[in-house]
């Protein structure tokens, strides 16, 4: 193929396609830069009135409720993405419980609500850890000997309360709050999943904040050179037009000009890392995410992944069974438990309920030795020491089965509660809220709670992840990721492969 021909050939399938993706790859920009900083945007919500209907709230589905703690009587806290809400009444009214906590629902995502012996309420949030001020009637926050923000679980050991974080476990002392020594467990081997490390690559979490900032820029990037071909797309039209008009079209030119030169200089300048934001990106999605998921990888030395810590960003929830004096800790990938209140390394059960890459949702003592244990991969009752397992839905052994579809089950379980009459309640991530004891159903959602909005990061999260474009694709959008990340990388190698052609051809 001549000179010609290719520079034509590269000129077609760098313009097409970037034409056809340019709003996309604006909103996959946009969308990431908000995800980096949660924190900035955590008080910003979105109207669920402009979403479609898979995003409304119906049944307390959408992990609109984790669990419920009773007070007293028929006075009981419920809590979960939607916040605290207080009811007296057999769960027939609700009064918001939220006074103290930040406006935002990012901010008033409560993992766990707990009541210690002395009649003090503690809240796990996204953001701390919260004391309830019965006097000022508001949630105070606490503030933890540690960076670590994001509260996963909450339990009171031998009277003692302990605070669970995705990476420590702390425990509450006369003097404040201590941090408990996790030795590693024998299966330690010093490594981290391969998923793990390309989202911190992807994100620039890795490489700390200006590794954040790095990526932003990246995000940056490539708005600019999708607004900047854009303006190469329609302006030489525009002034070939102006010019037949007899009217000035020397500043556009110039702008044209300059416009170009920028959009050829930051696309060479910067093509590894955004093919590399591109590669990281479609590897943390289905269906490649499944050949990438139990991959486990040697730490990137002088990151955030080189951590000290053996159980960085691997903690999900803890139970204490009192009358085996055992504490269990579940992990994104297994149980564990301790009989010395962790003077020794934690040791792994040797049979494991199905937990999902999103961690435990649901971690609850049945009886003696025997646990519910509730995530996207299902809800089981386990017996660990028999190495029994049954689904606790269907009441049935539970089975394992290979497949390559996306890990999550066909009851993607959010949220459990036991009232104080013993009725437990499933709560479905899709269909809500389901009776295991009889066929009275459970409250019906409330309709200012119903109307509760979604917070910007959790848009962000679903346009990012492609999954906002179901409704466009049907099932297929699975398939929207990889497509539009091969896109892209044929966007940016045609675009660099097209400049040097061309700069040759001058020189």
């Amino acid at each position: 193929m001549d000179r010609v021909k290719t520079i034509k050939f590269l000129k077609k399938y760098h313009k097409w396609p970037s034409l056809a993706l340019t709003v996309f790859i604006l909103l996959f920009s946009i969308s990431g830069i908000v995800m980096n900083h949660r924190g900035v945007f955590s008080s910003v919500d979105v109207s669920r009135n402009y979403l479609g209907s898979e995003y409304q709230y119906n049944n307390w589905n959408k992990a609109a409720v984790k669990s419920a703690l009773i007070i007293q009587g028929d006075t009981a806290l419920i809590y979960g993405n939607v916040g605290i809400w207080k009811t007296t009444d057999n769960c027939k009214t609700f009064q918001n419980f939220n006074s103290g906590l930040k406006s935002g629902v990012d901010n008033r995502k409560i993992e766990k609500v707990i009541k210690t012996d002395s009649g003090a309420l503690y809240a796990g949030t996204l953001f701390g850890l919260f004391h309830y001020n019965s006097q000022n009637e508001n949630w105070e926050h606490i503030v933890l000997p540690i960076a670590e923000e994001r509260i996963v679980d909450l339990v009171l050991i031998k009277q003692e309360l302990f605070v669970l974080t995705r990476s420590n476990l702390l425990k509450k002392t006369k003097d404040g709050f201590v941090l408990i020594n996790l030795l590693p467990s024998e299966q330690f081997d010093n490594k981290v999943s391969l998923f793990k490390t390309l989202w911190e690559i992807h994100s620039g979490e890795a490489f700390g904040f200006f590794g954040q900032l790095f990526v932003d820029f990246i995000g940056l990037t490539f708005i600019f050179l999708s607004l900047s071909g854009l303006v190469y797309f329609i302006y030489p039209k525009w002034i070939r037009k102006l010019k037949q008009k007899g009217k000035e079209t020397k500043r556009k030119i110039n702008f044209l000009k300059f416009n170009l030169k920028w959009h050829n200089h930051f696309g060479n300048w910067l093509l590894v890392f955004l093919v590399l934001t591109t590669l990281t990106g479609m590897f943390l999605r289905p269906p490649l995410l499944i050949a990438i998921a139990s991959n486990r990888v040697s730490k990137i030395p002088f990151t955030h992944l080189d951590n000290a810590n053996p159980w960085y960003d691997q903690l999900r929830r803890i139970l204490y069974d009192e009358e085996l004096d055992r504490i269990l800790l579940a992990t994104n990938e297994s149980v564990y438990y301790s009989d010395d209140d962790f003077t020794t390394a934690p040791k792994v059960f040797a049979t494991q309920p199905p937990i999902s890459v999103m961690g435990v949702n649901v971690f609850e003592k049945a009886n003696k030795g025997s646990y519910i244990v509730g995530s996207f991969s299902g809800v089981f009752y386990w017996i660990p020491e028999k190495g029994m397992l049954f689904d606790y839905i269907s009441k049935k052994p539970y089975v394992p089965t290979k497949t390559m579809g996306p890990p999550i089950s066909s009851h993607p379980i959010a949220g459990y509660l036991k009232d104080a009459k013993g009725k437990e309640i499933l709560f479905d991530y899709n269909l809500g809220a389901g009776n295991l004891s009889d066929n009275t159903g459970f409250t019906q959602m409330p309709e200012n709670i119903q109307q509760s909005p979604m917070s910007l990061w959790n848009l962000c999260l679903e346009i990012h992840t492609g999954r906002i474009y179901q409704y466009l694709f049907g099932r297929l959008y699975i398939l929207f990721i990889p497509l539009a990340g091969l896109s892209i990388l044929l966007i940016l190698i045609t675009g660099y492969l097209l400049y040097h052609k061309q700069r040759k051809r001058k020189i």
